[in-house]
């Protein structure tokens, strides 16, 4: 059977399902309720099913199967008739459109392309309704510009312009892989990815970086032999480790008081520049 057919078959099923009277409805809800019957439940169900159906074709603008959003607004309606509250006398069919909406907007937002979109609500009403507000405002007036119109909706679903342009841009183009030809059709060209402009610094860069840190690292060593044992051991644990150690520990171990040890490191950190300067003038700016 193809997917086609069996859409069809699905849809035959779901539209001669009968319809349920409020009593019945009700009546079935407080089996499934009290009772925990299965087949209470499954009956509300299928009599629904042409709620999914027909909430899945106003989302087939989004290239997704029409059998995978009627399977996500199925898993949406059984999670609606798990909670269902009798007793608030309010209409199944009310209560589950908006768990069968969630799902499937849901599904699409997950399958729809391979970089997730925003997950919060307002990103969610832009993803949903920036389409049609956007022909319903070019309907209205054909003279607006593009940023006149972003500006409208940004406004209207409460976000910002350039988040509007973002999702526009978005919807209008679609997913391509970096492994495709950078030229449509000639394999021999290479690939995209191999297009994309490097973060990483130009090898002379990396090479002049390498040799400035080299020679950075030789002065501080010539200047550490100014200081002595005591200031030397504070600068290290201090400045020269990843984890510096507080102040609190040093004067433990060294048997003074923290503030002591803030008064040493201070004097050893300015013979450290005067010895840096003294050995190279053109560092006095940098200090």
């Amino acid at each position: 059977m193809t997917a086609m057919s069996a859409d069809r078959t699905m849809i035959k099923i779901a539209m001669s399902a009968p319809y349920l009277a409020r009593d019945e409805e009700r009546d079935l809800a407080v089996r499934w309720k009290d009772d925990q019957d299965q087949d209470a439940r499954n009956q509300i169900a299928l009599a629904h099913m042409r709620l999914v159906i027909a909430m899945a074709s106003k989302f087939r603008g989004f290239g997704l199967p029409m059998s995978d959003l009627v399977q996500e607004g199925y898993v949406g309606l059984l999670e609606a008739a798990a909670r269902f509250e009798p007793a608030r006398d309010v209409r199944f069919s009310t209560y589950a459109s908006w768990w069968i909406r969630a799902s499937m907007q849901d599904y699409i937002l997950r399958n729809w392309s391979i970089v997730r979109g925003g997950t919060s609500s307002a990103q969610k009403a832009l993803f949903f309704n920036l389409r049609r507000l956007r022909a319903k405002l070019a309907r209205g007036d054909s003279n607006l510009t593009a940023r006149a119109i972003h500006e409208e909706i940004a406004v209207a679903l409460g976000v910002s312009v350039a988040d509007v342009q973002t999702m526009d841009a978005r919807l209008s183009g679609s997913d391509s892989s970096l492994q495709a030809p950078s030229i449509a059709g000639d394999a021999d060209s290479g690939e995209r990815l191999d297009m994309l402009a490097s973060a990483e610094p130009l090898p002379d860069e990396q090479v002049s970086g390498m040799i400035d840190g080299e020679r950075r690292l030789k002065w501080l060593q010539g200047a550490l032999t100014k200081l002595n044992d005591r200031e030397k051991k504070i600068i290290r644990a201090r400045r020269l480790t990843d984890e510096g150690a507080t102040l609190e520990a040093l004067g433990a171990e060294l048997g003074i008081s923290k503030e002591r040890v803030r008064q040493i490191e201070s004097r050893a950190i300015e013979k450290l520049k005067s010895a840096l300067v003294s050995a190279n003038p053109q560092m006095a700016a940098a200090c």
